[in-house]
């Protein structure tokens, strides 16, 4: 069976429940999900948490890449780029980068903002460089989804993403739910064909 990695982070639990819609996508097409998060990461001292969270998924490790069938990566946007810790994590990635294991598996990314012109492409397109640098497929939402060609809301060809208003208090609409399952379904299947 094919294990596909759902990989972010989250604060205020959008980019969670994104992830949570993705999985649902990915085990209706018939492969298991990993669910894993990242700790935060502090501007001011080195950071240290416990191993295991006090609440929701648990930690990624290196292991949990190198295990798996394919990658999709979530952050929620900060100045248009992914957020600190998981670019903390992604960094500490030269092993993997080193020995190729994540080459030629497929990958995808999706995305949480405050507004709608709040970066959420340049957030998709930046999480997409260490993906590629690792070797790995890349795959987006095609328009044949037809929620990218209605939403009002959030949704990119580059990945799925959600509106989450200024307070993040915004749940995931009907149309985002949708296209976050849609990229589930479509990067499962694609992970099956490959193997």
């Amino acid at each position: 069976m094919a294990d596909i990695l759902i990989l972010y982070y989250s604060r205020s639990g959008n980019v969670k429940n994104m992830a949570e819609q993705i999985a649902r996508g990915v085990e209706s097409a018939g492969c298991r999900t990993i669910l894993r998060t990242v700790p935060p990461v502090s501007t001011v001292c080195e950071a240290s948490e416990d191993e295991i969270p006090a609440d929701g998924h648990l930690y990624v490790s290196h292991d949990d890449l190198k295990q798996c069938s394919a990658l999709v990566l979530g952050s929620p946007t900060r100045f248009g780029n992914m957020a600190a810790p998981l670019k903390y994590f992604i960094d500490s990635t030269s092993d993997i980068w080193l020995s190729g294991e994540l080459a030629g598996k497929p990958a995808a990314v999706f995305t949480s903002t405050g507004s709608l012109h709040g970066g959420q492409e340049t957030t998709l397109l930046s999480m997409m460089l260490p993906l590629l640098h690792h070797g790995m497929m890349i795959m987006g939402l095609p328009y044949s989804e037809s929620g990218l060609m209605l939403t009002q809301e959030g949704g990119t060809p580059y990945g799925p993403s959600h509106l989450a208003g200024s307070q993040n208090d915004r749940p995931l609409t009907h149309t985002e739910a949708t296209l976050c399952r849609a990229l589930g379904k479509r990067i499962a299947n694609t992970t099956l064909k490959l193997q």
